[in-house]
């Protein structure tokens, strides 16, 4: 298990699903996790709960993302849990999926989609770069819908934008030694891959084109990031590292 002890974590969208089990995870390696929300405050307190039982560090911001002052409040309430303490961590998690088919997407959700899963990490990172220390991690979840023709077109789309930032920013902040990796889950069990129970054809579909044969779970994406946040991954930068298991990599 990777050492993190003296390592501060930011974890967006870390209330449920895999930024929940990101927090949770790096928890247990040592970091003190600032855990993020947009407004499942009952969610967000089991998590600080689960980490601070297991003898983790956490402190909850609620924020969210994708509004005027958005990045004020974030900000604030992370420089006052750090208590002057220095970034190491920045995972930017948190997104939303609409699974609107492409004829009937609106401006409107368009634009929101794009608020949260492009320009909140965009500027989050921008406005996180001073706090965070030489030799820090910034990790950006994407979705492995951008190797594939995906229905959930605009979502892939602002999942691509994050890939991209993730390897251009990696070459700029490498004198700095702060490596920018991504990861990529394919179909998680979460709130947000609700959508694959809906029938029993439809969750045996998804373990059918999954290679290793089962449905993901959070934490075998929090795993991944909890290596790119180690000291084990201090060579790796500007990569995408895809965790969906090989799904949808050819004919079963």
């Amino acid at each position: 298990m990777p050492d993190l002890s003296s390592k501060t974590a930011l974890v967006t969208g870390a209330s449920r699903g895999i930024g929940r089990a990101i927090a949770v995870r790096l928890a247990a390696d040592g970091a003190r996790v600032a855990v993020h929300y947009a407004s499942n405050d009952a969610a967000a307190k089991q998590t600080v709960a689960d980490i601070e039982q297991a003898g983790g560090q956490a402190f909850l911001i609620p924020c969210e993302l994708g509004h005027d002052g958005d990045l004020d409040m974030l900000f604030a309430g992370l420089e006052a849990g750090l208590s002057g303490v220095p970034l190491d961590i920045l995972v930017n998690n948190a997104g939303i999926l609409d699974p609107t088919p492409f004829e009937q997407v609106t401006p409107e959700a368009f634009d929101r989609g794009y608020a949260v899963n492009v320009r909140a990490p965009f500027f989050i990172i921008q406005r996180g770069l001073p706090l965070l220390r030489d030799g820090g991690r910034i990790i950006n979840v994407s979705s492995a819908t951008t190797r594939i023709a995906s229905p959930f077109t605009h979502y892939a789309m602002s999942k691509g934008a994050i890939d991209v930032l993730s390897h251009t920013l990696a070459q700029a902040l490498g004198p700095r030694r702060i490596t920018v990796n991504t990861v990529s889950p394919g179909v998680i069990d979460t709130d947000t891959g609700a959508w694959m129970h809906g029938s029993a054809e439809v969750e045996a579909a998804i373990v059918s084109a999954t290679a290793l044969g089962r449905v993901g779970q959070p934490a075998d994406v929090a795993d991944v990031v909890a290596f790119l946040a180690s000291q084990d991954a201090r060579w790796t930068t500007g990569v995408t590292i895809e965790a969906s298991g090989g799904q949808w990599l050819g004919p079963g």
